[in-house]
């Protein structure tokens, strides 16, 4: 889905648990999240700490959005 709904122009950002599938499925714009079974928060760290992961991965997927791309991009944690 998100090749195609980029062919229409409009940039997607795939936040995933597993990178290697993400490139497999054509994703320009990859942000890894937390783990698979709670990829956007952490519930051992509490709810504060889950809300700041989540704001934290979702900022990160907004400067994906800003980000002009021509390959396969990983926004890796330590990027922004």
């Amino acid at each position: 889905m998100v090749k195609g709904i980029e062919k229409y122009g409009i940039p997607v950002v795939h936040i995933c648990t597993v990178v290697p599938i993400s490139r497999t499925i054509g994703a320009n714009r990859i942000v890894p999240a937390v783990g698979i079974p709670y990829p956007l928060g952490d519930p051992t760290q509490g709810e504060d700490e889950s809300r700041k992961i989540r704001e934290k991965l979702v900022t990160r997927a907004l400067k994906a959005l800003e980000t002009p791309v021509d390959e396969q991009t990983v926004f890796e944690k330590d990027e922004w």
